[in-house]
């Protein structure tokens, strides 16, 4: 377990150290996410939780050569207007 020690700095700032960052990839400025659960803070960045996102949204996304359920939908509503 890779255990780091930070510090709550003037203004509730959490500093972490340069070798947390390093490890998670975090740049200065850089959006992040900070979610509570268990009692406990978690720390990610944007572009990481962008990218869990889409992970969980891969099975359910149009197959090479299927069509897209949007597109699917505008199909029929044309042809119901073309009925009447």
């Amino acid at each position: 377990m890779n255990v780091q020690r930070g510090k709550i700095v003037s203004g509730g700032r959490l500093q972490l150290p340069a070798e947390v960052r390093k490890q998670l990839g975090f740049e200065e400025g850089e959006s992040v996410i900070m979610e509570i659960k268990d009692n406990e803070l978690r720390v990610r960045s944007q572009r990481e939780s962008i990218r869990r996102i889409q992970e969980l949204l891969k099975p359910y996304m149009p197959k090479e050569g299927e069509m897209l359920l949007s597109d699917e939908l505008i199909a029929d509503r044309r042809r119901e207007s073309e009925n009447d």
